[in-house]
């Protein structure tokens, strides 16, 4: 199987908005998963992170997916904002045993971490990581200003995620915090998304973007620049970043990832990506 450059994907599979736009009239709930691994090289896997699903409903992402897919589920809110990491283990086995039918189509599970996680908690952070395998596909998203600080508290934190071959995952939401604030769906998505610096570093081999979009699809190109700037540079260090790409709503997140991904294969080779379900495999066009 040839390595992809890069992974491109979404924080969710099934949006009732892309019916028509993306999954084209005749798809079922049930066959969107499909429909979307077939266009997609990943998806931000929230679901898990609110709730552990059912044995039977992995068994079924599974089938609707393929070996060439990867999955990056959040772990469980219960192990990483109610119990802070600890006291966890029980837990956390529980959730990886259902997971398990999948475990070999995970690209990365996210450790997302509250804001009142401080650099003070990061030997926490690094009891619960040696509970996972060697090697195991780990990423950190932090949310305390701490870690951003370019001081002893940040590189101390770097550089353990570099020895540990755990990837830091790097939020991107100044095009959403640009916006203004006119509409419910922007507040609402100013007042959940973190306002944290863009630190463009990268600590193991599959650095993470999670690129939080403006409502206006065309401001989102400015904002994406510095990232066909630095994208090609970690693709030719024999990395394989993840980009993944969201809108205030969702509704447009589709149309918007093909763009940056035409953007971004104007500055290194990537393979084409594939027509959305909806277009019964005519040319990929992107809508601005």
């Amino acid at each position: 199987m040839t390595l992809l450059p890069i992974r491109l994907g979404l924080t969710m599979w099934s949006h009732n908005q892309w019916q028509q736009s993306f999954y084209g009239s005749g798809t079922k709930p049930a066959e969107r998963l499909e429909k979307y691994t077939q266009v997609f090289h990943t998806v931000e896997g929230n679901t898990t992170f609110y709730a552990t699903p059912s044995i039977d409903t992995v068994r079924n992402w599974y089938a609707a997916s393929h070996d060439g897919f990867k999955f990056t589920f959040k772990l469980p809110k219960a192990i990483t904002h109610q119990q802070m990491l600890k006291h966890s283990q029980a837990q956390l086995k529980d959730f990886m045993q259902v997971m398990a039918p999948l475990h070999e189509r995970i690209g990365q599970w996210t450790i997302q971490l509250p804001a009142s996680f401080t650099p003070a908690d990061l030997s926490t952070l690094q009891k619960f990581c040696a509970l996972f395998p060697p090697n195991f596909p780990l990423g950190v998203e932090v949310r305390h200003l701490g870690f951003f600080a370019k001081n002893d508290d940040e590189k101390r934190f770097n550089h353990w995620l570099m020895e540990a071959g755990i990837d830091r995952i790097i939020m991107d939401s100044r095009p959403v915090f640009a916006a203004p604030p006119i509409n419910d769906v922007i507040v609402d998505a100013q007042q959940k998304k973190p306002r944290v610096p863009v630190h463009a570093i990268t600590t193991a081999e599959h650095p993470m973007i999670r690129f939080i979009g403006h409502p206006d699809l065309e401001e989102n190109l400015r904002f994406f620049q510095p990232w066909l700037n630095k994208l090609p540079t970690w693709i030719a260090q024999g990395k394989q970043p993840y980009l993944m790409v969201h809108t205030p709503d969702n509704i447009f997140a589709p149309e918007l990832a093909l763009k940056l991904y035409q953007q971004l294969s104007q500055q290194v080779t990537l393979p084409t990506l594939a027509a959305f379900p909806a277009n019964d495999g005519q040319p990929q066009i992107s809508m601005f």
